[in-house]
């Protein structure tokens, strides 16, 4: 089987970064950050995209793309670091009026937590008894419910696998960036082993994460998700430290972005079919298929 990806594919890759470069850059990152709340102008700019209704139909009004065009538009959408109810919105598309035209915010329970509660406009499931708690990323709100939860279907967990992918995708450049640009001793830090050691590291966690992503998006297996979703997991995560130890002190400053790579990666390993489960569910797969 084939998995490159086809041209159409690779267009709508660029296509979406392109988007998020010029709506989503830098500064409007930090203005994200500082600021907090959604961008609902954005939030519609990503429906006219058709960002939400990529899998809808096209007699529906949607795109007519499937699960591997998807995984794709949320890898970019993790390397950007876009906030909001992304995929709680996006498998809304079709169920909730206005959803998959960005002009309705959706979100939905998981595992207990519930992600931008507040500013949403419809929420799928009881959040009775919900209270805010403080999030480690800045650039996602959250409220606790009292029962806990579930995960959801495991398409959730892919896409969060996707944007987990986008991440590691994104330190790793940051950081091979940073190692060719900044120089001791005379010379790019780039050229010391131990830092082409850790830039190599990061590489391999994030090019074998995006081949498990990929695979399961074509499968649509849910023990395939599970080993794709612990293994983006383990890449944002990791790619994440290592770039901040490649950039060293100046990696910790609030003023870098490599923190909130970081804390969105803690937060979504988390959420969305967390590692526990995870786990759970490729051990029952390999007990039963002993």
């Amino acid at each position: 089987m084939d998995f490159r990806l086809t041209d159409d594919q690779r267009a709508l890759r660029t296509g979406v970064r392109e988007l998020l470069a010029r709506r989503f850059d830098g500064p409007a990152l930090r203005a994200a950050v500082d600021e907090g709340g959604l961008d609902r102008d954005l939030w519609r700019a990503l429906g006219e995209a058709g960002f939400f209704a990529l899998r809808l139909p096209e007699e529906a009004g949607g795109v007519g793309l499937g699960l591997p065009e998807a995984v794709l538009v949320f890898e970019e959408a993790g390397r950007a670091l876009l906030p909001g109810p992304l995929i709680a919105t996006h498998l809304a598309a079709g169920l909730v009026d206005g959803a998959a035209e960005g002009e309705t915010v959706v979100t939905a329970p998981d595992g207990g937590l519930v992600e931008w509660l507040e500013e949403a406009d419809v929420v799928l499931g009881d959040v009775t008894g919900a209270e805010p708690i403080r999030s480690a990323d800045p650039l996602t709100p959250l409220h606790r419910l009292p029962g806990g939860g579930d995960g959801g279907p495991p398409e959730r967990a892919l896409l969060t696998a996707a944007e987990q992918l986008g991440s590691a995708g994104r330190t790793t450049a940051m950081a091979a960036q940073y190692a060719r640009e900044r120089e001791q001793f005379g010379q790019p830090i780039g050229a010391f082993q131990a830092v082409k050691h850790l830039c190599a590291r990061m590489l391999v966690r994030t090019e074998v994460a995006r081949a498990a992503v990929y695979a399961a998006a074509v499968t649509g297996d849910p023990v395939e998700i599970a080993g794709a979703k612990l293994l983006a997991d383990e890449a944002a995560v990791r790619c994440a430290r290592d770039c901040l130890q490649v950039h060293g002190g100046m990696g910790f400053t609030w003023e870098a972005e490599v923190h909130l790579h970081l804390k969105r990666a803690w937060l979504r390993r988390e959420r969305w079919m967390a590692t526990a489960p995870a786990q759970e569910r490729l051990a029952a797969a390999l007990e039963e298929a002993m």
